[in-house]
Formats: structure tokens, C-alpha cells, sequence
């Protein structure tokens, strides 16, 4: 079993011509023994958003605080706390911090994706 507080985890900072002003970290994966699916936190401060891409693999979000906006299908639309994103494989997708505080979200991956 493990129990941390994820700040306490090592932050890896993102910030360049693709992505801004994103901090992420893999609370759980494979050091940890998780066989079946990674857990990340990203924080993104505001105006900042992860990159625009694209993954075989699906993967579900949950916006622990703050306010946003996810793109998908060429669409942009609004997410705040509570919220409960799901992005299938193969679908382009970017999140970004359209309010004033930080915004907060877990994301799960499957195992044998990149884990950050």
C-alpha cells in the first residue's frame, strides 16, 4: 500500500512552445508495482495548457479544482471542479487553465503508455 500527499511526489515542470505552465506527477505507477493503469496529477496555472495531441490509448480525467477547458473534437468546452472527462483513443484533445487559480487534475492511464 502506499499513502503520500502527491505534492510531496517529485514535479516534473513543463513549459515551452507546446505546453505552458504545467507542473505533472506520477503518483502511482509502475515503482509503485501498478500493473494495470498510472495515476498522474497535473496542475496547470492559469493561462497555461498541456499540448494538443493524440494517443491510442483512452484515458480518464477528474478535475480536482480550478477552471478550464478541454478541447475535443474541434470543440472547446467548459470544465470545472467535480467534472468527469473521458478521451478515447485516437481522439485529439488539450486542457487549459481559463481561470484565475490553478487548475487541478488526475488523469489514469493504462500501463505501457508513457507514464509522463
Amino acid at each position: 500500500m502506499k499513502i503520500i500527499e502527491y505534492r510531496k511526489i517529485e514535479p516534473t515542470n513543463y513549459n515551452n512552445d507546446k505546453i505552458k505552465n504545467v507542473i505533472g506527477r506520477v503518483v502511482i505507477g509502475k515503482r509503485d508495482g501498478a500493473e494495470k493503469f498510472c495515476m498522474r496529477v497535473f496542475e496547470v496555472k492559469p493561462e497555461g495548457h498541456t499540448i494538443k495531441h493524440t494517443h491510442d490509448w483512452e484515458h480518464e480525467i477528474f478535475i480536482h479544482s480550478g477552471k478550464g477547458e478541454v478541447y475535443s473534437s474541434g470543440e472547446w468546452r467548459a470544465i470545472s471542479t467535480d467534472d468527469v472527462i473521458f478521451i478515447p483513443g485516437n481522439e485529439e484533445h488539450q486542457i487549459r487553465n481559463v481561470g484565475k487559480d490553478v487548475l487541478t487534475f488526475i488523469c489514469l492511464i493504462p500501463s505501457g503508455a508513457p507514464e509522463m
